[in-house]
Formats: structure tokens, C-alpha cells, sequence
């Protein structure tokens, strides 16, 4: 797993290198632009609405959501990709911090109406993504939404089937999703299934 000095070395490149993943609909970012799509489309769906993105990376895309006027806040350990989407939105609210110690102050202070991780949670084990999301689950808005786009799939087995095909390839240090480890602690979780090796979560604050 990339620290956040390794994040700052690939921040210069990090889009390209998903590009190529998701493009050859390979691990681990095939149907990354779908994902982020339907995402972008959820949140959109709700004009006016404000969103908190947890490892906003370079802004992919939160820059999208800035550009149509929705309130962006953000949270990253890597302050390389903190200037570089501070560059491309000068107005949203980001701030530096790891995760796996919760939200920092600043965004503790509000709720969202949207809380959205692209390929970012899988840095957690399932222990502290447990802990976490239920700390993003009491900062959204009623009737707001957790919406997770990452390396994931309904069951265990289904992610160990991922773990054999990928052999060598596959990165033992990122804890990926199996979406119904989490159902008994968040009811209203869904999952959808959008390429070989990544989903939708969605949690729904009812």
C-alpha cells in the first residue's frame, strides 16, 4: 500500500495510469469512469446539494461537481494532491488528513448531503472502514447518501475468486470491499456490480 509520499510521487501521473487500467478493463480500474459517472450523476441529481469527498485525490471528480456550482469538501493525506486540486478548485474546502483517524476538525463542524470514496477506502482494513463509515453515516443530512465507488463485490468468496485470477497482481496490502460485511451495521446498504472488479456501495441516511 502506497503511503502518502508514495501517493505524492504518483500524484503527477495518477490519472493516466488509471486511464490505461480502466481503458484495458483491467484491475484494478476497470469501469473506473462508469463508476465515477453514475456518482457524479447521483449527486447531481440533487442541484444545490453539497458533497464531502474522502480521498479527493487530483479532483477528478470533484472537479466535476465544482464546475456545476455544488459545495465541495474534501479530506486526502497527500498534500501533493491537495495542491494539485486546490489549483483546479480555488474555492472548495479541503483540508489534510489520514482517514484512519477520522475526519478532521474542520469537516466534523457540518453535515453533507453526499459523502462520497473513490478508490480511496480500500487503504482501511474492515475494522476501521466499520468505524468509519459510521462516523460518515453521522454527518450526512437525512436523506443523504454514502456513495462508494471502489475494487469491491457482494461476497467474500467473490473477491478471494478476484484474488486467484489476479496471482501476482493483485495488491494483498489494499483491503477491498465485500459489500455484505457491512449490512448488519447499515441496513439500507446496496451494492451494484459495475465491472470485473468494481462497484457501487450506497448507504442511505433514512
Amino acid at each position: 500500500m502506497l503511503d502518502e509520499k508514495g501517493f505524492d510521487l504518483w500524484a503527477d501521473g495518477y490519472d493516466s495510469s488509471v486511464g490505461l487500467s480502466d481503458e484495458s478493463d483491467s484491475y484494478p480500474f476497470a469501469g473506473y469512469r462508469d463508476i465515477l459517472n453514475e456518482i457524479y450523476c447521483k449527486v447531481m441529481s440533487r442541484p444545490g446539494c453539497s458533497v464531502l469527498e474522502i480521498g479527493f485525490g487530483t479532483g477528478t471528480l470533484a472537479k466535476r461537481l465544482y464546475d456545476q456550482g455544488i459545495a465541495v469538501y474534501g479530506q486526502d493525506f497527500s498534500q501533493q494532491m491537495i495542491d494539485i486540486a486546490k489549483e483546479k478548485m480555488p474555492e472548495a474546502h479541503l483540508y489534510k488528513g489520514d482517514f484512519a483517524d477520522g475526519l478532521v476538525r474542520q469537516l466534523k463542524e457540518r453535515s453533507y448531503d453526499f459523502i462520497t470514496a473513490t478508490y480511496s477506502l480500500h487503504h482501511l482494513n474492515d475494522a476501521q472502514k466499520l468505524v468509519f463509515l459510521k462516523e460518515l453515516y453521522e454527518h450526512l443530512e437525512k436523506g443523504g447518501m454514502i456513495l462508494i465507488g471502489d475494487v469491491g463485490f457482494e461476497t467474500r468468496a467473490e473477491l478471494e475468486k478476484l484474488r486467484e485470477q489476479e496471482g501476482d497482481a493483485f495488491d494483498d496490502e489494499e483491503f477491498y470491499f465485500a459489500a455484505v460485511q457491512f449490512r448488519d451495521d447499515f441496513p439500507s446498504l446496496r451494492f451494484e456490480q459495475k465491472s470485473v472488479c468494481g462497484g457501487i456501495i450506497t448507504i442511505e441516511r433514512i
